[in-house]
């Protein structure tokens, strides 16, 4: 299945206004487990960082999380970085209006072949290496924007279930990805041999998150991709599932998992 013609249709919908784009921000927040759990990464790690830190959001997508970080942290600056320029001309469009344009500028860029010139003290990755084949060229090109003490955060499926596919005879739920997800100890390589000296792993997205998602994400996904006509539905939907969607995303977050579909990262460069 080929989630980018749902997210271009959700775009066109929510970027009518301002408000609209807002309430949509909200909506992922409280939806995608995965935010969840970057959200609390980040308020662990933000108030160890520079006062004025330098913030790379590598692969911004619809800019959710840039819009956070500017929020929660009004001294950062942000550079929100995505390949497709129709996501950059929206997301430069809506901080202009949020009159955020000073703190936060997206461009577009290819993260196998950009650099930033700059050291930043935050590189924020969510979603995105699933995307990417040549995933070590784009580690190394992270580690050569990390400034002394900085990090990098990734969030991205793991091997073990993620994309939802479960067996070899399955295939990834999403179409775009190249991989169906990382092993734990396949990304920590990858990150020291890259140059990183200190990486942290654990599995997100166990029993109860990955029953989350099938409940907030897989089958309103398919729905929308057999009709856009399930649009209608979709809100009378999410007021019957979204109780037990809520419990579930606070018993992943609390708990230790041997096993789950997802993986958080955190990097850091310490010389």
């Amino acid at each position: 299945m080929h989630y980018d013609p749902i997210k271009e249709f959700l775009g066109r919908v929510f970027n009518k206004h301002p408000l609209l784009r807002k309430l949509f921000y909200r909506l992922l927040d409280i939806l995608l487990l995965r935010s969840w759990h970057v959200r609390r990464t980040l308020k662990r790690i933000g108030p160890a960082m520079p006062s004025q830190a330098s913030v790379l959001d590598a692969g911004m997508g619809f800019g959710q999380y840039s819009w956070w970080m500017a929020r929660r942290f009004p001294s950062w600056k942000i550079i929100a970085a995505d390949i497709k320029s129709e996501q950059v001309a929206d997301c430069n469009a809506f901080f202009r209006k949020a009159r955020m344009a000073d703190q936060v500028q997206a461009v577009e860029a290819d993260l196998v072949t950009w650099n930033s010139g700059e050291l930043h003290d935050l590189i924020l990755c969510v979603d995105v290496m699933e995307h990417i084949a040549k995933d070590r060229t784009v580690f190394a090109n992270f580690r050569s924007m990390t400034a002394e003490g900085g990090y990098l955060v990734i969030s991205t499926p793991s091997d073990m279930g993620g994309s939802d596919v479960h067996s070899d005879g399955d295939t990834s739920f999403i179409g775009e990805h190249v991989r169906d997800g990382y092993g734990m100890e396949e990304i920590t390589e990858k990150l020291h041999t890259a140059g990183y000296d200190e990486v942290t792993a654990y599995y997100t997205y166990g029993n109860q998150g990955s029953r989350a998602w099938r409940l907030s994400m897989k089958y309103p996904v398919m729905m929308l991709s057999a009709s856009k006509l399930f649009f209608i539905i979709l809100p009378f939907y999410y007021l019957a599932v979204m109780p037990f969607v809520l419990v579930l995303n606070c018993a992943d977050l609390k708990g230790r998992h041997k096993r789950g579909t997802g993986l958080l990262v955190i990097s850091r460069n310490n010389k």
